[in-house]
């Protein structure tokens, strides 16, 4: 009786943790598999890998390991344990395409074939966002615990935006305006 009841408080308790945590998170270790399975080879041996692995039961594992432990994780510390610092990404953008590199504590982003480098940079201690470029560093985003955001403009004046497709709209049009108006 005693390990029954044992087991079923330890259910309850590993319910919460999903239940409580109000965390989606990235699934960065799910995801990763998923990409790693769809280079494997040929569609129908990537098709196969899947199915060998949802026997097997990585990929439940991998979702589980995800959903109670990494997300939790990423939500209560703020960083994702399976970024993968140096991880270099290729994005193409409307001047050419860009390297991403992931830092321990952000991003480095350089034009492909450019050595010169702009990285953006998160500082725990102040809830910033900031550019560092030739050496120099500028504070661009100040996040708040209301789900705003101040951004920095380049006159130093700020804007307070939410964080939300309509927040992030108004941001764009700003930082356009500034574009336009810096290039005049």
């Amino acid at each position: 009786m005693k390990k029954s009841r044992l087991t079923y408080v330890a259910a309850c308790v590993f319910c919460s943790t999903i239940l409580f945590s109000s965390c989606v998170g990235s699934f960065g270790l799910f995801n990763r598999l998923s990409s790693w399975n769809q280079t494997v080879g040929h569609k129908f041996v990537n098709e196969l890998v899947f199915i060998a692995l949802n026997i097997v039961p990585v990929y439940p594992i991998a979702y589980l390991a995800d959903a109670v432990v990494i997300n939790s994780i990423e939500f209560w510390t703020g960083s994702n344990p399976m970024a993968n610092v140096g991880d270099v990404r290729k994005v193409k953008g409307e001047n050419g395409n860009y390297m991403v590199e992931t830092l321990r504590d952000g991003y480095s982003i350089s034009k492909e074939g450019d050595k010169k480098a702009m990285e953006l940079i998160y500082n725990k201690d102040a809830n910033t966002w900031n550019v560092v470029a030739e050496g120099e560093t500028t504070e661009l985003l100040k996040m708040k615990n209301d789900g705003t955001a101040d951004l920095i403009l380049p006159n130093g004046t700020t804007m307070n935006v939410t964080l939300d497709a309509k927040g992030m709209t108004a941001a764009r049009q700003v930082a356009m305006d500034n574009s336009m108006f810096a290039a005049r």
